[in-house]
């Protein structure tokens, strides 16, 4: 059995390793004297740089939060490593194999976090060859191909294909000497009633990578219509390696643009991702999952060098010229005071996304497209404005007391005059009128992030976290359900499927609370040998701080159906009923938007007869899902 490594290779390690290439990979470093490099800290939030590195010392320190240490430190630090797991990445980066004593200590002490990366690796590959030679990947292959994607860009990417057999990875990975549990732990296989199968079946499968490049997740797009997963995308669930709210997809590809031109380019999707980087706009990178939050934030902050004192960086977002889209572009304005870059939004005039534009008017209306971008400021006010109606007083007074907060976030205030008088004449009032407006008017807040509680701080009241998380409305026949649900997770955790979890789309539940009880069993693998006890604590420990009493609750509370005498677990079919009842809501939501948007459509003399179309064989395949789900448990 492995040992320890051998001190002078460790020693080898530190002395070949550039400290300051390293730090690179996740932090733009400048010249800050002789032998020194600053940079924004990756490990606290800062607007001016402390973060120093000295090459020839082999050390870093940050002058704002105290860390400090060697090159191996810092990749501990920065990556959530061991020391043993640091070693060997830094090894591996060199070409260096490694020595190890004999008779000291092996298994966990090589790192869970480089078999999980070891993992993603082999699945990586295995998809990628059968996006090439599967006949069943030929639905993948066309629809890259209709998108104007070749073989070659897909390799660039990484793209490639899951097996639909559904035990092709699991067999693979555990021929290759992954337990059970390590294949779980990284989110590629499930387990279920029948023993193992793969998280990821007959899906096109794009790879989420780390800064450092190593594969730590995967976005799946549905291809086949008998797909039983209804939703067009699946992203792995978080790990220990993957945080969906940390991750950029394209950042690998991206950094050195990103970092070189103080730039970068948010779309909204993987294949967005690639069509813009095949049109030139190599900064492109996308969320995965998830909304653009203050952890995405802070990592292009760190590689674009914004800071005080320097030429202001860009962020570019392209957004859906949608309401959807609009919401977006919203949401990341309210974050824009966190900057010191300046922000701007890229919206096609017909709607498209970078993928489309490139499709159908070529890789230079995707240029276009990010080079003739409005200053967020600019496209934040007339999408406000643009929801009132400015031809009575009451609009144009409603209009000026929503642009007036959003005149005074502006960060320059030599540029808030200019402003007024160009708003004030979008609105229709006078400059003086707007002008009184933003004087007394506010100005639009970042939220504020959690704070952390000292360790002896008192336990949160009754009150804080009904203000946190408002408790679920139970005389509501739905959310009632979903309670049920939950108590069959929490108390008998043997019924559940991978299958099942996947089937419920977070946008399913009604309550909030209940949601977040959901994430967290979500996120909890049952591992061979763990107890009940065991279980519903480490869901409580995964779920927010205001839904564990939730989680309490449900965990004792009596189930209103008796249980199966056989086999002591409630009924398969009070069960599918439940999922089956928690599963119609985010069905009759698409249903309901559906049929607004025909209204919408339907009273528009200049509306696209195509589009209508398109919209009702949506709401017709939705009508049609709804009445299946519910033959099925009836």
């Amino acid at each position: 059995m492995a040992g320890r490594i051998v001190a002078e290779d460790i020693a080898a390690v530190k002395e070949r390793t550039s400290i300051v290439d390293v730090v690179r990979d996740h932090v733009t470093l400048r010249n800050a004297g002789t032998g020194s490099m600053k940079g924004l800290c990756p490990f606290h939030d800062e607007k001016s740089p402390s973060f120093t590195v000295r090459e020839s010392a082999g050390t870093y320190h940050c002058f704002g939060c105290g860390e400090g240490g060697d090159v191996v430190a810092f990749v501990q630090k920065v990556d959530g490593l061991t020391f043993v797991e640091a070693v060997e990445r830094l090894a591996a980066r060199l070409g260096m194999e490694l020595r190890r004593e004999e008779g000291g200590p092996s298994g966990e002490s090589l790192g869970r976090r480089s078999r999980l990366v070891e993992a993603h690796r082999i699945a990586q590959e295995l998809y990628a060859d059968r996006l090439v030679n599967s006949p069943d990947a030929r639905a993948a292959r066309d629809f890259l191909r209709a998108r104007d994607f070749t073989g070659a860009d897909a390799a660039r990417f990484g793209v490639g294909f899951s097996p639909r057999g559904g035990e092709e990875l699991a067999r693979l990975l555990r021929s290759r000497g992954f337990s059970e549990e390590e294949m779980a732990l990284a989110g590629l296989v499930g387990r279920g009633a029948r023993g193992s199968y793969d998280r990821f079946r007959g899906r096109l499968m794009w790879p989420i990578r780390d800064t450092s490049g190593d594969t730590i997740g995967f976005g799946a797009r549905r291809i086949f219509d008998d797909d039983r997963i209804e939703a067009k995308y699946l992203n792995t669930t978080e790990t220990t390696i993957y945080k969906k709210s940390q991750v950029l997809y394209g950042i690998d590809l991206a950094k050195k643009a990103i970092s070189g031109g103080r730039r970068a380019v948010v779309v909204e999707g993987y294949t967005d991702v690639m069509a813009a980087h095949l049109s030139g706009v190599e900064a492109a990178v996308a969320t995965c999952g998830t909304a653009f939050g203050v952890d995405h934030i802070k990592l292009l902050r760190r590689l674009m060098r914004d800071e005080p004192g320097l030429d202001p960086a860009r962020i570019i977002f392209t957004f859906d010229g949608d309401a959807a889209g609009q919401k977006a572009a919203m949401k990341a304005f309210a974050e824009d005071q966190r900057w010191t870059a300046q922000s701007f939004v890229a919206v096609a005039a017909d709607g498209m996304d970078p993928c489309d534009l490139r499709l159908r008017k070529g890789p230079e209306a995707v240029k276009h497209l990010v080079e003739d971008a409005l200053p967020m400021f600019e496209f934040a006010v007339r999408t406000l404005i643009g929801r009132l109606d400015l031809t009575t007083a009451e609009g144009r007074v409603q209009a000026m007391k929503v642009a007036a907060p959003v005149i005074n976030s502006i960060k320059d205030p030599s540029l808030r005059p200019e402003y007024e008088r160009t708003v004030a004449g979008w609105i229709g009032v006078g400059v003086e009128q707007l002008a009184d407006a933003v004087r007394r008017a506010g100005t639009l807040r970042p939220p504020e992030e959690p704070r952390r509680r000292d360790a002896e701080a008192a336990e949160p009241t009754a009150d804080e976290l009904a203000a946190a998380l408002p408790m679920p409305n139970m005389r509501d026949p739905l959310v009632n359900a979903e309670a049920q649900l939950l108590q069959v997770f929490l108390q008998y955790p043997n019924v559940i499927t991978g299958e099942m979890l996947d089937s419920i789309a977070p946008e399913s539940w009604v309550a909030p609370a209940h949601r977040a009880v959901f994430d967290a069993v979500r996120s909890v693998v049952v591992t061979e040998g763990m107890t009940l006890a065991q279980w519903v604590q480490a869901v409580t420990t995964n779920a927010p701080l205001a839904a564990q009493p939730l989680v309490s609750a449900l965990a004792v509370a009596s189930l209103p159906v008796t249980l199966d005498p056989s086999s002591g677990l409630p009924e398969a079919r009070y069960v599918a009923s439940l999922v089956a009842r928690v599963r119609e809501v985010s069905i009759t939501r698409e249903i309901a938007d559906s049929l607004s948007l025909i209204r919408r459509l339907s009273s528009d003399p200049d509306a696209d007869p195509a589009q209508v179309r398109a919209v009702s064989m949506r709401l017709q395949d939705r009508q049609r899902a709804l009445a299946d789900l519910r033959e099925r448990v009836s």
